[in-house]
């Protein structure tokens, strides 16, 4: 079973700003999305700090986030990327196939990547990530570069939204038909 330690905590500051945001969708009334957590089976415990500091994972997630915006169902995962190239490695078959099968079912699915070096966020499309994942399964590159996203789905805080992927999904959903 996969084990972590401080790597468990990677982009948990993106999360935050995200949940944040969703706290402030949920109270305009605009949409109620959950965070799912992971479940983790604790294996260490320091008994001062009442902290986790080692656990496995009991079983594979799906995505990070999971709900609905005016009445059209959602799921996302928000991924964070130091430099211009997004390893797919980052993106598991599991999640590919539960985000498939979500949208088969009339859902909308998408990622939410934060580009840490240039404080920038971008909306991937699930179709634009199916280019990407598609290429990668037929033996070409595991991996996508800046220059290569969808430049109308990047993004940056807006007010006292932190995260504001709303008009992105709108525009998706324009673009879908």
């Amino acid at each position: 079973m996969p084990t972590w330690k401080s790597r468990g905590l990677r982009g948990s500051a993106f999360e935050d700003m995200i949940n944040r945001t969703n706290e402030k969708y949920e109270m305009n009334k605009l949409a109620l999305i959950q965070k799912i957590p992971t479940p983790i089976t604790p294996m260490t415990i320091d008994k001062e700090t009442r902290h986790i500091t080692l656990a496995y994972f009991d079983q594979k997630s799906t995505v990070d986030y999971i709900g609905v915006v005016q009445s059209i169902p959602v799921c996302f995962d928000a991924k964070e990327c130091a430099t211009d190239t997004f390893s797919l490695q980052n993106i598991h078959d599991h999640q590919v196939v539960f985000m498939d099968r979500f949208e088969e079912q009339g859902g909308v699915a998408f990622f939410l990547i934060h580009y840490t070096h240039k404080d920038e966020f971008y909306y991937l499309r699930y179709s634009k990530f199916h280019e990407f994942w598609d290429r990668k399964e037929k033996g070409g590159r595991k991996s996508f570069r800046y220059e290569e996203i969808e430049q109308s789905y990047v993004f940056k805080q807006k007010g006292a939204v932190l995260v504001p992927y709303l008009d992105l999904l709108k525009k998706d959903l324009e673009e879908r038909g």
